[in-house]
């Protein structure tokens, strides 16, 4: 019977070569495999290494590397992904959490009040990641998420439960559709905005997520433009509207929140150097500063 040290040399290597991976990451991925079939955290390997694995646990990780080589996302096999310090449920229910859209809450948080009150909505939360991390770090703000899906709501509220966020309020919306004459002081979205008939939409872990969470028309800007066009008649004054974007469509989003009346209109760099946030504000006196 093979040691875990020598089934994680096995599985990396299955893994570099299937999915075209560094060594280091291929062996990162086997161990995180690994790890999820036996219940344990990656620390614990480390002193377990010349333990023998025993067949049930062989018989998941078997089955967990199998879906992996199918190219299945790592997060959907062991259902979670941490993102922003907190860890998220993730099902095929909900767009994966990503550390790029990681800025679009930094960037929140610097235009949130930390010591008062403060309205703020969510456009198509998923899993709840950008809501409850800004919840989370925002205990006086009152949150609102929306997403059309119910299956994504749900994901939302487990995690908004687990993760302890009672300024949270979830709803069902197709983006601003249920909210009448609702407020808010800041609104933000990673919306769809792949187009349509982008190849790697076909290509990757992205062939897993919901298309829905993705495309958004010819040019991936139609649900941006929506949002643009209706995010004034619910931004008090001196509001602020920030969305994540395509590392290409920094310049069409300056434009389209320029068209839409927005003042202060930056776009902002991941940690890739790529264009991945635009924001604008929405009159006067904003409701926090940068």
């Amino acid at each position: 019977m093979a040691t875990l040290a020598e089934v994680l040399v096995q599985g990396g290597q299955k893994l570099g070569q299937v999915q075209v991976l560094d060594p280091r990451e291929a062996r990162l991925e086997a161990q995180i495999l690994l790890c999820h079939a036996l219940g344990v955290a990656r620390s614990w390997l480390i002193s377990h290494d010349r333990d023998v694995l025993d067949e049930v646990a062989k018989t998941k990780y078997s089955d967990f590397l199998v879906r992996r080589l199918a190219g299945e996302p790592i997060a959907y096999i062991v259902g979670k992904r941490e993102f922003f310090g907190l860890e998220f449920k993730t099902t095929p229910a909900v767009l994966i959490p990503r550390p790029e859209t990681e800025l679009l809450v930094e960037l929140a948080l610097a235009r949130i009040p930390e010591y008062q009150s403060c309205s703020v909505l969510d456009l198509g939360t998923g899993s709840g990641a950008i809501a409850i991390s800004i919840a989370k770090n925002r205990p006086q703000a009152e949150v609102t998420a929306v997403d059309q899906s119910l299956d994504a709501l749900a994901v939302a509220r487990e995690n908004a439960e687990r993760l302890e966020v009672p300024n949270l309020r979830l709803l069902q919306s197709n983006w601003f559709s249920s909210l009448e004459a609702g407020m808010f002081d800041l609104i933000v979205s990673n919306p769809p905005y792949v187009e349509a008939a982008d190849p790697h939409l076909q290509q990757g872990d992205v062939r897993f997520e919901p298309l829905s969470a993705l495309a958004s028309g010819a040019d991936g800007l139609d649900d941006i433009r929506h949002i643009a066009a209706l995010a004034p008649a619910h931004l008090e004054p001196g509001g602020w509207l920030l969305f994540e974007h395509g590392w290409n469509q920094g310049e069409s989003c300056r434009e389209i929140l320029r068209q839409n009346g927005f003042q202060e209109v930056e776009i902002f760099r991941d940690l890739a150097q790529l264009e991945r946030v635009s924001l604008g504000s929405w009159g006067l006196e904003p409701c926090g500063t940068p």
